[in-house]
């Protein structure tokens, strides 16, 4: 979170009222932009109230249900289980401080792409929880070895 919210400063300093600066062959644009949305824009034009409560209370709430989960298993889990839920949880609670503390909006600076073939804009939060979301895609995809028959039962 801590990385997350340095970056996002770094932005309103640099980037705020700035033409994008662009990296790599324009591989890499990084430009200021506030989204009272959710992924690519989704529902910034809803009433204030509605985005409030959808996009940062309810989240809220959810995400501390989450951690509460978390630190109960955690015990029982690998850091390999818990480096996702981790990665998802403070993404997720980067965007929603920044909607709770600067009225809705979040901080997005960073866009991919080749051409006219690029992601939408995003910040390091958006990047942990997409991390955390891919890892646990593969984890799942990942076969379970298979039990190891024991060498102690009488044939």
């Amino acid at each position: 979170m801590g990385l997350d919210r340095y970056t996002k400063l770094l932005a309103k300093q640099y980037l705020m009222n700035q033409d994008p600066r662009t990296y790599l062959h324009d591989t890499i644009r990084l430009g200021y932009a506030e989204n009272t949305g959710a992924f690519l824009s989704f529902g910034a034009d809803w009433p204030e109230a509605v985005s409030f409560w959808v996009f940062g209370v309810i989240p809220f709430l959810l995400l501390l249900v989450f951690l509460v989960y978390c630190l109960v298993k955690a015990n029982a889990m690998r850091f390999n289980q818990l480096l996702p839920l981790a990665l998802i949880f403070t993404g997720g609670m980067g965007n929603i401080v920044d909607r709770l503390m600067y009225h809705r909006h979040v901080t997005d600076f960073m866009n991919v792409g080749i051409g006219e073939l690029r992601t939408g804009i995003f910040n390091v939060a958006d990047m942990c929880v997409t991390t955390g979301v891919i890892i646990l895609l593969l984890q799942g995809f990942k076969k379970e070895k298979p039990a190891e028959p024991n060498s102690q039962e009488a044939v």
